[in-house]
């Protein structure tokens, strides 16, 4: 699991001091609020970080759990979880309509390219690729990782996934999204986060790549606790 410094009064948190309680789960709520709101120019920075936003976001709205991924797009180990977890709890519980997911960056300082693969993302989110930009990050993870300038990379995956290219690429370079990843760093923080992956399943913690069994445990028991409406 890689590890992120941070002060001393978070050394023992909800993330590592057993199960959630109440104000944990308040704390994994905040990261459910949208970041930005829609202003009235559609070509606003206001409107393009709210498309941004949903566009981070799957699963039915009707949905009863949440489950959020606080995480880093060069981090090896959550690399490891989406190859070994992402696809079994999309296809089981969120195309089923029972969980609604939300990815929060938290890149870390020491992986080169992880702010630049954010930026990338969430301006392909802008367009509604950001999951399968996502999925085309995390499987070439070992290509990019170490380039000087991966922008181009990411530019191609973002085409070879749908999006437009020269849009996605004057996003990137206006940094539009900074304001976006830097609250998600804040707001994960605050959270408890001091790692990557981290998750929050129904408002309770899980850190690190666990096994696909403990993720579909925690989201079978946070769905016992809010059934899906019939």
């Amino acid at each position: 699991m890689t590890r992120r410094f941070v002060p001393v009064v978070l050394a023992c948190t909800l993330l590592a001091c057993g199960p959630a309680d109440s104000a944990s789960e308040a704390r994994a709520a905040s990261l459910q609020t949208p970041v930005a709101a829609p202003t009235a120019s559609a070509d606003s920075a206001g409107a393009l970080l709210a498309k941004a936003d949903a566009g981070r976001i799957i699963g039915s709205p009707s949905a009863t759990v949440w489950m959020i991924i606080i995480s880093d797009f060069e981090c090896p180990y959550c690399k490891q979880w989406h190859d070994d977890a992402w696809e079994p709890i999309r296809r089981e519980y969120v195309e089923t309509g029972k969980l609604r997911v939300a990815y929060v960056n938290l890149p870390l300082s020491m992986h080169r390219n992880a702010v630049p693969a954010a930026h990338a993302a969430m301006c392909a989110a802008v367009q509604g690729k950001f999951w399968p930009v996502q999925d085309a990050m995390f499987r070439t993870q070992g290509e990019w990782k170490g380039l000087g300038d991966a922008h181009p990379f990411f530019e191609r995956l973002a085409r070879e996934a749908g999006a437009d290219a020269e849009a996605l690429s004057g996003c990137v370079k206006s940094e539009v999204m900074r304001p976006l990843i830097q609250a998600d760093e804040e707001r994960a923080t605050r959270a408890g986060a001091q790692s990557t992956p981290t998750f929050f399943v129904g408002g309770q913690p899980l850190v690190g790549a666990q096994p696909l069994a403990v993720f579909r445990g925690a989201i079978e028991a946070a769905l016992a606790t809010k059934p899906v409406a019939k």
